[in-house]
């Protein structure tokens, strides 16, 4: 079975059912637990309340994202009024939304209430951090961001619409393994940087760092393909409307980490 190296999606209703949301898989699935049993171990979809659409996760996705949007541009202008103000937005926005990403995987609790304070907690980091990250640079990078991850979140679900690449088990292990790598090498850089100035040299713009940034971006780009095929799966399984929440927490963790990584990348080629 594929999971999707997205913690969000991991305590999610499991697959089955029929397809409505990307390309047709083929195989025998075994039925997801909580969903009944047909004769023979055929999947049945689930049958209680409204199950989950396509227009489900548009809209949840959406509205997550509206929420992220406006508080970013609210903590951006509040700190362009006072400076002090960045240094406390990134901590509660980045521990707050933390904590609330943990409470919803672990908890299982994918409902509105915590989907929404998450936008808001991530706005006010996002803001926070394309002002100051824009503020050590020369002209703009924030617009530039902002295309660039909506450029690669189109192309990244266009590839997997049309089945130019398949999300297999094969691919879910090295992206989870990549992921593994750079959480490592994160952490170890920040060690090093006790020791040494610059630590590893991961995020001093140097080229290394540049690199470093580019596979960062390659791998949010297809955990965006394993997010496309976890709320694909949560489809075809005939998941409550409710699991949509899921899917847009999922997709929006994936947006967030994405379009900081490329605000930094481009820092790095407009330093003032």
């Amino acid at each position: 079975m594929r999971t999707s190296s997205n913690p969000v999606f991991r305590n999610l209703p499991a697959q089955g059912g029929y397809a409505s949301f990307g390309p047709g898989q083929t195989g025998q699935q075994s039925a997801p637990q909580g969903y009944g049993q047909q004769p023979y171990g055929q999947p049945q979809p689930y049958t209680t309340g409204r199950t989950m659409t396509v227009d489900d996760v548009v809209t949840k996705t959406a509205s997550t994202l509206g929420a992220l949007v406006v508080t970013a541009g609210i903590s951006a202008f509040l700190i362009s009024q006072n400076n002090s103000l960045a240094l406390p937005f990134l901590l509660v926005g980045g521990i707050v939304g933390f904590v609330l990403v943990l409470v919803a995987t672990l908890g299982r609790k994918m409902n509105p209430a915590i989907v929404l304070s998450y936008g808001v907690a991530e706005g006010l980091f996002v803001g926070a951090i394309s002002y100051v990250l824009e503020a050590t640079t020369v002209g703009t990078i924030v617009p530039q961001a902002v295309i660039g991850t909506v450029g690669v979140f189109v192309g990244m679900l266009v590839v997997y619409k049309t089945g130019a690449v398949r999300v297999t088990p094969r691919l879910t292990k090295m992206v989870m393994a990549g992921l593994i790598g750079v959480v490592v090498l994160v952490v170890a850089n920040i060690i090093a940087g006790f020791f040494v100035d610059g630590g590893l040299g991961l995020r001093d713009g140097g080229p290394l760092a540049i690199i470093f940034s580019l596979v960062i971006i390659a791998l949010a780009a297809f955990n965006l393909l394993l997010d496309f095929d976890q709320a694909d799966k949560l489809i075809r399984a005939g998941a409550p409307e409710k699991a949509a929440w899921g899917v847009a927490l999922g997709l929006t963790v994936t947006l967030v980490w994405l379009y900081v990584e490329i605000l930094r990348l481009l820092s790095y080629f407009n330093r003032g």
